[in-house]
């Protein structure tokens, strides 16, 4: 069930995704550390490189990566005989499958996935399509599981996205490459669908960049300590002004800004 996207990807596109998948409870205390990549793309990289981050701190991680198109699976089937033949990067003995299939997450045998990472699918959608998208993909949740849906750019470097449960969306996350960031508001262009269309004023999530860009500005002078001591002093002052920030400076270090959905939910 979906449409047929453009399917554009690029190595090391999600690895800041991948990083917050990697430390989310809802995959590490998973009685079944089964992912799904969900319209994975062109190519099936960021399947195999999803799969290789996640195995370095759960056991068992097999991951199963999902397309709507026919002619996509079968050139990630492709590459994965490769990798299993020795002849790409990846350690030969991943738990990788790749398979035709869409938002109903079709999975052999009933099995309902601890994770669903769905990146730079719901992009091309409508606005109004994206609630019936949730909802499908949710009830294909294990109890306790989690549904990752955003949005990045080509290269990786700006990055947003929803963390929804079996009840709904939980929480709003911001990743950017700070080196040479000029302000936080890039994010604008690459925010999730339920939001890109509400950054006008009077939404919450307007007022979270424009105070985002704020502090940004206000700490300039700790340019010289560093990106990351910036965004994290940055972080720090969004806290200190009210916002119910999720995770402490290490989060920060990374790049990383993580509210409650409700901060940021649009108004109707």
């Amino acid at each position: 069930m979906g449409t047929v996207t453009r399917g554009t990807t690029n190595t090391n596109r999600l690895r800041r995704v991948d990083r917050w998948i990697a430390a989310h409870p809802a995959l590490l205390h998973a009685v079944d550390p089964f992912v799904v990549d969900l319209g994975y793309g062109a190519s099936g990289v960021t399947t195999l490189e999803l799969a290789a981050r996640l195995a370095h701190v759960r056991s068992g991680v097999h991951v199963l990566g999902l397309e709507i198109e026919p002619e996509r699976v079968r050139v990630a089937r492709e590459q994965l005989a490769r990798v299993r033949a020795g002849e790409l990067h990846f350690p030969a003995h991943l738990r990788v499958d790749f398979a035709v299939g869409g938002f109903e997450v079709p999975v052999a045998g009933g099995a309902r996935p601890a994770v669903i990472r769905a990146f730079n699918v719901l992009r091309q959608y409508d606005e109004t399509e994206v609630a019936a998208a949730w909802a499908l993909m949710r009830s294909r949740l294990a109890p306790g599981g989690l549904l990752v849906e955003g949005t990045c750019d080509e290269l990786g470097r700006v990055s947003s996205w929803v963390g929804l449960d079996e009840s709904g969306p939980r929480t709003f996350t911001v990743s950017l490459r700070r080196s040479g960031l000029e302000l936080p508001s890039v994010v604008a262009e690459r925010l999730p669908k339920a939001l890109i269309h509400r950054n006008v004023p009077g939404e919450p999530i307007h007022a979270l960049l424009g105070d985002l860009d704020l502090a940004w500005r206000t700490h300039a002078a700790m340019a010289v300590y560093g990106p990351s001591q910036r965004w994290i002093a940055t972080v720090a002052t969004l806290r200190h002004e009210g916002w119910p920030i999720i995770g402490g400076p290490r989060r920060a270090r990374l790049g990383e800004l993580t509210l409650p959905w409700s901060a940021v939910a649009p108004l109707d």
